[in-house]
């Protein structure tokens, strides 16, 4: 019987080794969920509460005073993107990758950006009250600063700010 099985496996494996499948090319903008993509945009003071922008793409868009409030933006591409003055209050980022952008003076507060890549991201004087930062990769400069004004508990996940940043 496992002679049989291993010959069926061994058949299956080279079946599909042999027969060519269709090669699919995609810009990493049709890879989307919804393909939501803003660019080269001026969206200052957008109300976006109550949508899913989920796997959006925000290229050098000016979101300044956004209202993000408890949208979800899980794996949402934010690549020069100006989010200052922005509320993201319970916002889900988790996924997100952020890249020369700016959260400077943004309302974070119980934002969840769980394994989160925000390189060359500024967070200056933004509220992270209750963020949830696990496994992100930030850079030092911003994890040092952000570490500095840590509090609080994100009440979704229950981690601490400060744990979730491996503040020491």
């Amino acid at each position: 019987m496992k002679t049989l099985f291993g010959i069926v496996i061994s058949l299956l494996v080279l079946w599909v080794s042999i027969i060519p499948s269709d090669a699919l090319a995609a810009s990493s903008a049709s890879v989307t969920s919804n393909n939501t993509s803003f660019e080269d945009k001026k969206l200052i003071g957008e109300n976006f509460t109550g949508h899913s922008l989920q796997e959006a793409q925000f290229t050098n868009v000016d979101l300044s005073s956004t209202n993000f409030s408890g949208v979800n933006l899980i794996g949402s591409v934010f690549n020069g993107a100006l989010l200052e003055k922005s509320n993201l209050h319970g916002a889900d980022l988790s996924y997100a990758i952020s890249y020369v952008s700016s959260f400077n003076h943004a309302n974070l507060t119980d934002a969840i950006l769980v394994g989160s890549i925000l390189k060359r991201t500024t967070f200056a004087e933004a509220d992270i009250t209750g963020a949830d930062f696990t496994d992100a990769s930030l850079d030092q400069s911003e994890l040092k600063r952000l570490c500095k004004v840590a509090s609080g508990v994100n009440s979704k996940t229950g981690i601490s700010t400060k744990d979730s940043l491996e503040c020491s």
